[in-house]
């Protein structure tokens, strides 16, 4: 009896990561074992910048908003503990938008805390 081997699942699941490595150069797109190698590398990579991601963005709003602020005589630090005691409930994202899009508004929440 000839041994019996499963190739249709085989090719199957090879051609699932085959997809997955689509746009890789060279060999990562079409040797199986560099391939299953690469992008098993890369979905580790977009599991662990899944979360780093999130520290980049709020990152980047403290640093546009510190600029904003700095523009109009303050620091970031002075500015967030006047919004907590003003109850002033903006999130990072929010105010690091109006600082660049809006200087118009953001300019008068900085003044509005200036003054208390």
């Amino acid at each position: 009896m000839p041994r019996a081997t499963n190739h249709p699942a085989i090719k199957a699941r090879k051609k699932k990561v085959y997809k997955l490595a689509k746009g890789y150069f060279g060999r990562r797109k079409n040797v199986w074992t560099v391939t299953k190698n690469a992008v098993d590398k890369g979905l580790q990579y977009a599991y662990a910048h899944r979360r780093l991601k999130k520290r980049e963005f709020r990152a980047l709003w403290i640093q546009r908003i510190n600029a904003g602020v700095r523009a109009h005589g303050m620091t970031y630090s002075t500015f967030i503990h006047a919004m907590e005691q003003a109850n002033i409930n903006l999130n990072r994202k929010v105010l690091a938008d109006l600082a660049m899009n809006d200087p118009a508004s953001f300019k008068e929440i900085v003044n509005f805390l200036k003054k208390d």
